[in-house]
Order: structure tokens, then sequence, then C-alpha cells
């Protein structure tokens, strides 16, 4: 751990998440707070660095070999996951990875909810048929008088209400514990579903048959080598022609050119996004955004954004820096 006459250089990459706060550290210090980084600028911004933070940006184990940070000794991520750090290297050279959890729960949590309405009510194709006006001619609505066989499933039957839904929870951490109490507050059913591979404790149901019996799937666990493409063709093809799949956890856990084959094919309903394989995206970047006319309902990786989750964020990096440099560890993940 660090000691007072240790002098720090704090380098944020990625400020443009959130403000960073003031540090009231033991010895001196200096900071470097970058808005963005760009990949091609990490190496140079991170070279003289002692502590690193950052939120999304991929730390590999060729940024943490001692050639690249010959200083670094403490990493914390400005957020819940840790996916983006390549944890055995830094393991490797004896630097702690620390981050910021449970300070998005609510505002996620929430997020959730708002992706499985506007998902179940198919709102981005209902927005587009009202207002997109052909060259010649009227609006969808207005030439077919009503539009509701977008609202139908492949059964043919109208949406479910929430006190007919079955909200299937994969990754039942503070995110999915949260998550079951606003569904069931909405009526909903909820089943948690087991790690996969592994017999249901009593409280569970196996990872097949939470597929099976969800019409609405939320996904609340981390992105590791295990949970990579988790959801994908065959998984899909096990849910219910009505089920809406719901991802608020990481991109990368489902297989986004298996979910698009799945919605053209109308093996389920629809799908809320928040996150993706590859972030930030942009067309070209995910399958996803070249997907048009599906019910797919895509935000930027923004269901953490909140004011409180900004304040938790900055009491977080600031109690997590201040505790190592006085000889105490917390959120340590690796």
């Amino acid at each position: 751990m660090s000691t007072e006459q240790t002098k720090h250089h704090i380098v944020v990459l990625e400020a443009i998440h959130c403000p960073i706060p003031d540090f009231d550290l033991p010895g001196p210090h200096t900071k470097s707070i970058h808005l963005w980084t760009t990949p091609s600028e990490l190496n140079a911004r991170v070279k003289d660095a002692t502590i690193v933070i950052t939120t999304t940006l991929r730390l590999s184990a060729e940024t943490l070999s001692i050639e690249n940070t010959p200083n670094l000794r403490l990493i914390v991520v400005l957020a819940s996951g840790t996916d983006c750090v390549d944890k055995e290297a830094a393991k490797a050279r004896g630097i702690p990875v620390c981050n910021c959890p449970s300070t998005n729960i609510d505002s996620v949590s929430e997020h959730a909810i708002g992706l499985y309405f506007a998902t179940r009510r198919n709102l981005a194709q209902l927005t587009n048929a009202v207002t997109t006006v052909p060259e010649e001619g009227e609006t969808e609505w207005k030439s077919k008088g009503s539009l509701h066989p977008r609202l139908r499933t492949a059964d043919g039957n109208a949406p479910l209400l929430c006190s007919e839904e079955t909200v299937g929870i994969i990754g039942y951490g503070a995110l999915g514990q949260r998550i079951q109490t606003l569904a069931m507050a909405l009526g909903m059913k909820v089943i948690i579903a087991e790690r996969r591979g592994q017999s249901p404790r009593a409280d569970r149901v196996s990872f097949e048959e939470a597929l099976r019996r969800s019409t609405v799937l939320i996904l609340c666990l981390p992105r590791t080598p295990e949970t990579v493409n988790m959801i994908s063709t065959e998984e899909l093809r096990m849910m219910p022609c009505q089920a809406v799949l719901i991802n608020v956890a990481r991109g990368g856990i489902v297989d986004e050119d298996a979910l698009v084959r799945a919605l053209r094919e109308s093996q389920i309903f629809g799908a809320g996004m928040d996150v993706y394989a590859n972030e930030p995206v942009g067309r070209g970047g995910s399958p996803l955004l070249e997907a048009d006319g599906l019910n797919l309902v895509l935000s930027p990786h923004l269901a953490w954004f909140a004011e409180r989750t900004l304040g938790n964020l900055q009491a977080g990096v600031k109690a997590t820096v201040e505790g190592w440099c006085n000889g105490e560890m917390i959120n340590r993940v690796a």
C-alpha cells in the first residue's frame, strides 16, 4: 500500500462520465484529468501514472506491462463493472484493482424497467410508424387505420400485462435484487436463474428453465470469459415467442448477430439493450444498429446516469483513493 512519502501522479482517463473530486492525500500529488482518451493516446497518458482512474477504456496486458506503466501502483474503475481491466496482468504485477460498487443500482434498475415497457409496447417502431411520411402517401397509421399488428407477437396475441409477465433474472446481486423488487411491485412474477451448469438451489430455477419460462428476461450479471455470448442462438430458441430480452449488464453477454436473427425470425418479440460488445458504437460497429424494422430499443450505455449515481461515484472513488493512500484497502476486486 501507499505511504505518506510517496508522491502520486493520478491520471483520469475518462472524466466525461463523472466530475472528478478533489483528493485529500497525506503526501504530495498531481492530477492529469482527461475528458476522453482514445486508444492511440492511452499509453502516453498512463506512462508516468502511479494511480489510474478509468471507466470503460480497456487496460490491456500490454498497457499494464512494466515497460508502459513502470510506476503504476493502483487502478480504480469509476464504475461497478471491471471487465475493462486485464486483472490477471494487474495481479501479476501486484497492482490492486478497485471499483465503485453499488453506485448505480437505483438508476440501472429503473432503466431496465423502462426498457421493458418500451419493448413490450414496441415504442420505437410505433414512433417511426406515426411520424415517418413516405415521399408519396400518408403515415402508416393514416393509411392502415390501426397499428395494432405491430404489438402482436408471432402467435398473433396482443401484449401481456404486467400481472401476466414472468420475469427471469440472470445475475442476482444487488442489481438483480433491486429489479426483483420493482418487478414484484408492478405485479410481475419473478424467477431467479441459477448459474449455468449448476443444480438450482431451493429459491432458484435452472438456467434453461428460466429461458423457457420467462416472458421478460433481464440480464444483470458481469461479463467474464464464462458469460461471453451466454445468450446466443440456442438460448434464444428456447425462449417463448412473446419474450422480451433486456440487457443492462455488459455488452458481449448477448450474441448480437444471433439476437438480430432471432428478432427477424420472430423467435422472441423484442429486445431492449443498453450495452454492446464494442463501445462506444456507431454504424458498422454492431449488427443491432443495422437492424432496421425490428422491435429493438437501444440506449447508449446510460442506464447508470442519474444525479444520485454521480454523487455515489464521486464518493466511491474519493474514499477508495484516499483510503489506499492512507494504508486502507477498500473496494478491491483483484
